[in-house]
């Protein structure tokens, strides 16, 4: 049996305030063409379908296209809630959409039935455990003792009586202790969402959303597929991909990725602003990426951000490099402050909030500015 393993969409994601609507219609059609050349049994979306619990109308507009595209393929398709989601959003119109192969997660309750598909080697059991708090569980298992995340899932999968003898993959949305994290998730403080690895010990694959780095986790069929686009500048150096889990007997697990390519990539660059400036001229190829510029300069250049974005359209975020940033001394008063001419002091000033000293030119610039202030004020 083989699965095509998707989550963490974002659908209607904004970063740094751009739109990331048209990237995303983008890839959700070269996903579909993967899913025409791998001819999967079964797609898997691991929660965080959208990026907010009300997302808005394009984003649902978004992902419905997305099932009705995936319903004409005649493969099963399981859809869960994340973190981001709103679980009765998700679950709405569910037990309609079943009829035509579309599986939706319900809220969560204690009763989780397993959705069954079957290929030569037998069956195989599907659960759909939709991203869980500790208080969900509780609600659910007054009498068990729920302290932790990990406790939480541990329960919910111990009602689920699963049967040892057959194949069965489980679909959530959780942290995993031991996966490594990037900026664009919602990080809990002190580690407090961690699950061990060992609660999913009796599947033969867990499909996990939540983590957007793609990465398995103790061992290679616990698998977070990451998300098909880069959400932040600490993803610019990853590889996107669709995961692809082929299942024989029991037991036997092959795992493939294929690589998605964004219509924009996320980049960082680095250099001078001249540099910069004459690097676009000779090179087009981050033209249109979303970038994050970081300038060397020691003196800052004034409008920076809005002279770049002419040249790099989706430039995003712009900052500085130099000894002024690298400084972390705190600036006080200034010592001595009866006996130092204004200039003194704003020489001062400057040496220690830039790590550097004025120059001559800076300083006569300075001098002339504050004999003009000072006449103005006599």
């Amino acid at each position: 049996m083989k699965l095509i393993h998707l989550s963490d969409l974002h659908l209607g994601k904004r970063v740094n305030d751009f739109s990331m609507l048209e990237d995303q219609e983008y890839i959700l059609k070269q996903i579909i063409n993967i899913i025409d050349e791998q001819r999967p049994d079964a797609v898997i979306i691991a929660g965080d379908v959208y990026d907010k619990p009300v997302p808005a109308a394009d984003a649902v507009s978004l992902f419905d296209d997305f099932l009705v595209r995936l319903s004409k393929r005649r493969i099963a398709v399981f859809v869960i809630s994340g973190n981001h989601d709103s679980a009765e959003r998700i679950a709405f119109g569910g037990r309609l959409m079943t009829g035509s192969g579309i599986y939706m997660s319900p809220v969560y309750s204690r009763e989780i039935r397993p959705v069954t598909l079957r290929d030569e080697y037998g069956e195989v059991n599907f659960y759909m455990l939709p991203f869980i708090k500790p208080i969900h569980v509780r609600l659910e298992l007054p009498d068990r003792e729920i302290l932790s995340y990990s406790d939480a899932v541990e329960a919910a999968i111990g009602e689920m009586n699963t049967d040892p003898s057959k194949r069965s993959v489980i679909i959530t949305h959780q942290f995993v202790s031991g996966a490594s994290r990037c900026e664009s998730e919602d990080i809990c403080v002190g580690g407090t969402d961690n699950v061990d690895a060992s609660v999913f010990d009796a599947f033969d694959y867990a499909a996990l959303g939540h983590l957007h780095r793609p990465q398995s986790v103790k061992r290679e069929t616990i698998r977070y597929c990451g998300t098909p686009l880069k959400y932040s500048f600490s993803e610019s150096g990853d590889e996107k991909s669709v995961t692809v889990v082929e299942m024989k007997e029991k037991g036997s697990t092959e795992i493939f990725t294929v690589p998605l390519i964004p219509l924009h990539d996320m980049r960082r660059l680095r250099g001078s602003y001249d540099e910069l400036t004459l690097k676009a001229n000779y090179e087009n190829t981050a033209v249109d990426d979303y970038l994050h510029i970081t300038l060397t300069d020691e003196n800052d250049i004034p409008d920076a951000a809005a002279k770049l974005q002419v040249i790099y359209k989706n430039l995003m975020r712009v900052d500085y490099d130099n000894a002024r940033t690298r400084s972390s001394e705190i600036i006080t008063g200034a010592d001595d402050i009866k006996e130092k001419s204004p200039l003194e002091l704003f020489c001062e000033f400057y040496s220690r909030q830039n790590n550097q000293s004025m120059t001559e030119e800076q300083k006569k610039y300075i001098s002339r500015l504050i004999e003009d202030v000072w006449e103005e004020t006599l």
